[in-house]
C-alpha cells in the first residue's frame, strides 16, 4: 500500500527524501516528537554482489540516463550498495562526466527522526536545493525499509515532505534526468521477507529486469498508449470485489520504457524520470469521474501488513478507506495530510513480461506485465498537479482492465500487441 515513495516516494522523488529518510520510492512511508528507536539486526545477511552489477551500471548510465561528457551526476544509495555505486561512478567517468557518490544507511534514516528535534522538520533542505541546482543527472537506489520508520508520527513525515517539495519542483523545472533502481524489487531484507525469497534471488530478479529489451518495451508501451488515447472510460474488475471506473479521455499518457530519450527531455516533467526494472504506461485520470471500489488483498506499510484494503470512490473522490487488518499507519498518514489526499491521481499499467513477482506472492510489482495500480493522492511524479504529501496504492493480481468495454488486460494478462492492434 505503501505510501512511502512513488507515493510521495514516487513522493520520495525528491533528493531530499533520499537524504531525510534514507530511501526513495513511489510510496509515502516516511515519518517523528521523539519516537522510540528501532533496533536494527546487525546479523541480517547482505545480498551477495550479483555478476550483473557492471553490465547494469553501463546500461543505466549509457542508455537510461544518457550520460554525456560534461554532465554532473549525483549517485545515491546505501552502504550495502557501494559495489554498484562504484561501478556506476566509473561508467559515468568513462563518458567524461563527473560523479558525486552520496551514501546513507537504514540507521541514518531513523536517527534523523529520533535524534533531530521536530522543530527542524519544516526547514527546507538547503543542501539538496544546491545540489539539484547544479546536477544534470540523478541515479539512486530505492534502498529504504518501511519498518525502519515504524512508530514515527505521521505529522512529522508530512512536515518533512512539504519542506522537501521545492527540491522536487526545482528538479522538474531544470529537467534533471532521474533514474531510480528498484521499482518494488530492490533486494532489501524486508522486501525479500515479504516475497518469501532470499535477498540473492530478489537481487537476481531486479538486475535481470534492468537488463531488459528496451526497444521491445517501447514498442509495447506505444501500443498500450494508443489504446488508452483512443478511449473514454477505463474499468478495472477483479473477483476480490474490485469494480472501478474512471474517465481517461484526452489525458496525457507517459510511457516509461527505461530510457530518457531526447524527445523525453524536450517534454520534461514525468518523461525525465524512469524506474528500473522499467515497463509502465501511466496517466492521470479525468477529475471527478472515478467511481466504484478498489480492493488490495495484501500490502505493507512501515513493515506492517495491510490485509484486505478497500477503497471506495464516488464522483472523483475517495469516500471510504477500510481494511480487515493493519490500516492504522496508513490512516494516520491520511489524517495528517492536507487537501488532495482523497483524489484519484494515477492509473499505472505494467508492460514488462520479463518481470515476475517472486514467490508467487500477490504483492504489487509496478512494471510486471498485466499489473494495474490505482494511485490516490500525490501524482506529481506522473505529470499531475496534486502535491499533497500522501499517496495510497491499490492493486490486485489477475485483474481485468477494459477500455470502452474492450479488454486490454484479461485476468492479469496483458494482450499481445497484435491483439491490441486488432481492437
Amino acid at each position: 500500500m505503501s505510501s512511502h515513495a512513488r507515493s510521495t516516494g514516487r513522493l520520495a522523488l525528491t533528493l531530499a527524501f533520499v537524504a531525510l529518510f534514507g530511501c526513495k520510492e513511489r510510496n509515502t512511508e516516511s515519518g517523528a516528537t521523539e519516537s522510540p528507536p528501532v533496533k536494527l539486526d546487525d546479523s541480517t545477511p547482505t545480498a551477495t554482489k550479483p555478476t550483473e552489477y557492471r553490465s547494469a551500471a553501463e546500461k543505466v548510465v549509457a542508455q537510461s540516463a544518457g550520460v554525456k561528457e560534461g554532465d554532473l551526476v549525483l549517485i545515491s544509495g546505501s552502504d550495502e550498495d557501494l559495489p554498484l555505486l562504484e561501478d556506476i561512478a566509473v561508467e559515468v567517468r568513462k563518458r567524461g562526466a563527473d560523479p558525486l557518490v552520496r551514501v546513507a544507511s537504514l540507521q541514518l534514516g531513523r536517527r534523523l527522526y529520533d535524534e533531530v528535534p521536530a522543530k527542524y522538520d519544516s526547514r527546507m533542505p538547503e543542501m539538496d536545493m544546491k545540489l539539484i541546482g547544479i546536477i544534470d543527472v540523478f541515479i539512486g537506489t530505492e534502498f529504504g525499509e518501511g519498518r525502519t520508520f515504524k512508530g514515527v508520527p505521521a505529522e512529522r513525515m508530512v512536515a518533512r515532505g512539504k519542506a522537501a517539495a521545492p527540491v522536487a519542483a526545482l528538479a522538474r523545472k531544470r529537467g534533471v534526468r532521474s533514474v531510480y533502481l528498484g521499482n518494488g524489487l530492490y533486494p532489501s531484507a524486508e522486501r525479500a521477507e515479504q516475497f518469501g525469497v532470499s535477498r540473492d534471488q530478489l537481487s537476481g530478479l531486479m538486475y535481470r529486469g534492468i537488463d531488459a529489451d528496451y526497444d521491445a518495451l517501447k514498442s509495447t508501451g506505444e501500443q498500450v498508449s494508443k489504446v488508452l488515447a483512443g478511449g473514454k472510460e477505463l474499468r478495472i474488475t477483479n473477483p476480490n470485489g474490485t469494480d472501478f471506473r474512471v474517465g481517461i479521455s484526452g489525458r496525457p499518457i507517459t510511457v516509461s520504457d527505461g530510457i530518457i530519450s531526447a524527445d523525453d527531455r524536450k517534454k520534461g516533467g514525468a518523461a525525465t524520470s524512469v524506474w528500473l526494472p522499467a515497463g509502465e504506461v501511466f496517466l492521470t485520470p479525468v477529475p471527478g469521474t472515478a467511481n466504484g471500489v478498489m480492493v488490495t488483498d495484501e500490502d505493507y506499510l512501515q513493515g506492517q501488513r495491510i490485509e484486505g484494503l478497500r477503497l471506495e470512490f464516488k464522483d472523483g473522490k475517495l469516500t471510504s478507506m477500510t481494511a480487515k487488518a493493519g490500516l492504522e499507519p496508513l490512516k494516520a498518514l491520511y489524517d495528517a495530510a492536507g487537501p488532495g489526499k482523497d483524489l484519484p491521481g494515477v492509473i499505472d499499467i505494467g508492460i514488462n513480461s520479463g518481470v515476475k513477482a517472486p514467490g508467487g506472492k500477490a504483492l504489487r510489482v509496478w512494471s510486471q506485465a498485466g499489473t494495474v495500480t490505482v494511485v490516490v493522492g500525490n501524482n506529481i511524479w506522473a505529470g499531475g498537479n496534486n502535491e499533497v504529501q500522501f499517496a495510497a496504492f491499490a492493486s490486485s493480481p489477475k485483474s481485468t482492465l477494459t477500455v470502452d468495454g474492450k479488454p486490454l488486460i484479461q485476468d492479469g494478462k496483458l494482450l499481445a500487441q497484435e491483439q491490441m492492434a486488432g481492437r
